[in-house]
């Protein structure tokens, strides 16, 4: 399955490519783009979760061999392997090292439940048994002083008793060691002198912040991908090394950065949602070039939709991320202390299979993925899919799947929804497929609800940003259940999170606990602190191959006495002085209030986290333009699509979207097809061409 231009930009001979290569849980997307042209090349390939790298490499070298390509200037990758093993369960035998007293800080997780009224509700499975989980004879007060020394003798029995376990990859989680790291230091010490081959991870390292559980968590997390992580990445990148790329390979974090390998091989939990992020990316790209200030990304893949509100052309981010939620309900998955750029994501993609559950069509969360894959794919799939009722209901070509390389079997597919859903329903096999569509509609709805409307945004003042291989055939629709007018349907939709990864910036985000009242008696330690972290972020920045150009932001995490939770607040500069606390204060009841409706200028304030951006920019990412104006517009195909606007199938025009041209307008209902997706206009939508080949659909 080859690649293909975009936008009719001409193939070019040699060097000056960057290349984003993003594994998805079902398909892996390639862009590679000449960055003196600004011309896209795109592949999109089945994923061999069997064996990831073999998969990833096969699929590069098609993408290299039909440009003619030998050498690349950047490779940029995003990667579900951190993420998967989470949420599978499949990670190291990890064992966690803590402070007496606090062996089930991973168990008891936090009080508050995300359905109060539910006396059964279990929460959510740590990433280890309790039997794995050893104290050592220590205490470290909140204010850094050692309460109770190291006991190195019960961390030398610890550490054998773990071993007996076959653990091999060590979390160190001390009480309060993000005040004081010392103790949790020796304690990786002696790990190392009695089993040197172990892996460790600090918490005072990974996330030096105040709540235990959180930091206990990511330190655990941490641990528990690193051995899988590092040698995925490190075969990867020996494997290009082989094939002559001599450059260090970047990867994307949650942040929305990209960094080294030798850098993620330290902290390779900053890897988990690093592809969703990398499709936010796109949006907020595309967003600024078109000058658009509130855009709802909306990316459904083969496997999950995830869902960003972009503001500004800025993506909304989260100084902690979740994984693994329950009902995508916040507070119910495990916590990460990272920031990332804050999605809400579902199980709902091409590939959530279809089923009935207590008398009605249920759609996901799990998924076919690409392996069997949906039963069209001939693989081996026996469950239906989204992708075998959008086949059905006349959205998808079947002989014109990833552009005519993969042959969809649509009568496997009527069998299967006719067999497994429709008659035990009671349905005819359209209403069964329009069933499976309608409910993972109702499912990805829920998700934008979430990230807009429960937080208080008006959808109509949004353009909905549809991509992945299967959202712009769902997008209208959603658009139209949601209040949203407009939909911005991207060309090369279906690889857009692997164009992302080539608009990122290299990013890192540092943060250190230091709680205190917010005045001037804090200036000393927290400019020392400031002090530390900028040497940190310059540091990482060497790392990563840059030395100048690096711009450097700071915040706060605050609070009025008495309450639990922090917002954050841009401080005026850094280092601190008396005149910046003032302004300091000031900020933090102004932003108060823009959050709450109200605040409270007479109340004291407390400052508790101190945070730090560290952000290199290569430049706004340049998406080619098409070469030409467009003429009327004519179909290359007809055949019929399901609309119950028109009451049922109705013979619907087909475009090819490399025969359209700048300004080129057409009217549903109707399909406009190209090789990693489909756009499906409805009854009444109106679409023209932008410049950059940007379906605009006007509803």
């Amino acid at each position: 399955m080859g690649p293909e231009p975009l936008n009719g930009i001409p193939t070019e001979p040699q060097l000056r490519y960057r290349l984003g290569i993003d594994v998805g849980g079902t398909f892996t997307d390639y862009v590679l783009q000449d960055r003196e042209t600004g011309g896209l090349t795109v592949g999109k390939h089945p994923t061999r979760p069997a064996d990831l790298t073999d998969g990833i490499l096969q699929g590069l070298e098609t993408v290299l061999q039909e440009r003619g390509i030998a050498q690349m200037e950047q490779v940029v990758h995003a990667t579900t392997v951190a993420s998967n093993l989470m949420v599978e369960r499949k990670g190291a035998v990890t064992g966690l090292l803590t402070t007496q007293g606090f062996r089930d800080v991973l168990l008891i997780q936090r009080q508050l439940r995300v359905n109060i009224y539910d006396l059964f509700l279990d929460k959510v499975q740590p990433l280890l048994a309790r039997r794995f989980i050893r104290e050592v004879d220590e205490r470290m007060t909140h204010t850094g002083e050692a309460w109770r020394s190291l006991d190195e003798g019960s961390v030398l029995r610890a550490v054998e008793s773990l071993r007996g376990l076959g653990v091999e990859s060590f979390a160190v989680a001390l009480l309060h060691s993000y005040a004081n790291p010392s103790h949790e230091r020796r304690v990786r010490d002696i790990v190392l002198e009695s089993f040197p081959s172990a892996l460790v991870t600090l918490s005072s390292d990974i996330s030096p912040q105040w709540r235990e559980y959180e930091r206990t968590s990511t330190a655990v997390a941490n641990a528990y991908v690193m051995p899988a992580v590092q040698g995925y990445l490190r075969r990867f990148e020996d494997a290009l090394k082989d094939d002559g790329y001599a450059r260090p390979l970047q990867v994307m974090q949650a942040n929305g950065g990209i960094a080294t390998v030798e850098v993620i091989n330290r902290s390779p939990v900053r890897l988990i949602e690093s592809g969703p992020a990398a499709g936010a990316l796109m949006a907020a790209s595309m967003a600024r070039a078109l000058d658009l200030d509130h855009v709802i990304s909306f990316d459904m893949g083969g496997t999950t939709a995830k869902v960003c509100l972009i503001e500004g052309g800025v993506p909304s981010s989260a100084s902690r991320i979740e994984i693994d939620r329950m009902k995508m309900q916040a507070g119910s998955g495990l916590p990460i202390s990272v920031p990332g750029i804050d999605l809400v994501e579902i199980g709902a993609g091409g590939g959530s299979i279809a089923r009935v559950e207590m008398g009605a069509i249920a759609v996901g969360p799990d998924s076919a993925g690409a392996s069997p894959g949906p039963i069209c794919y001939g693989a081996g799939g026996l469950d239906p899919t989204v992708t075998d009722a959008d086949l059905v209901l006349g959205y998808l070509n079947p002989d014109y799947f990833l552009g005519g390389r993969l042959r969809l079997d649509k009568e496997a597919s009527e069998r299967g929804i006719e067999e497994q859903l429709a008659k035990p329903l009671g349905l005819s096999l359209e209403e069964a497929a329009w069933g499976v569509h309608t409910v993972v509609n109702s499912n990805m709805k829920r998700a934008i609800r979430l990230a807009t409307v429960e937080r208080g945004k008006d959808t109509r003042r949004y353009t909905l940003l549809g991509f992945g291989g299967a959202g712009p055939v769902h997008a209208s629709r959603l658009a139209r259940e949601m209040g949203v007018s407009r939909v911005l349907l991207p060309s090369g939709a279906g690889v857009g999170s692997a164009a992302g990864l080539l608009a990122a910036d290299t990013v890192f985000d540092l943060a250190q606990t230091y709680d205190a009242p917010l005045g001037e008696s804090l200036l000393a330690p927290v400019n020392a602190i400031y002090d530390e972290m900028l040497a940190r972020g310059e540091t990482l920045m060497r790392e990563n191959g840059v030395s100048e150009d690096i711009r450097f932001s700071a915040s706060a995490e605050m609070h009025y006495e008495g309450q639990g939770f922090d917002i954050d607040v841009s401080l005026p500069r850094v280092p601190l002085d008396p005149q910046a606390i003032e302004e300091l204060i000031a900020a933090f009841h102004e932003r108060y209030a823009d959050t709450f409706g109200y605040a409270q200028p007479d109340q004291p304030i407390r400052a508790t986290g101190w945070k730090l951006g560290a952000v290199h920019s290569k430049g706004e990412f340049r998406w080619p333009e098409l070469p030409r104006n467009g003429s009327t517009p004519h179909p290359a195909s007809r055949r019929p699509a399901y609309f119950p606007e028109t009451g049922g199938f109705v013979d619907t025009p087909v475009y090819a979207r490399a025969g359209l041209g700048r300004g080129a307008s057409i009217s549903g209902p109707a399909i406009v097809e190209e090789a990693e997706s489909t756009v499906v206009l409805l009854p009444g939508d109106e679409a023209v061409l932008d410049r950059y080949g940007n379906v605009i659909v006007e509803l």
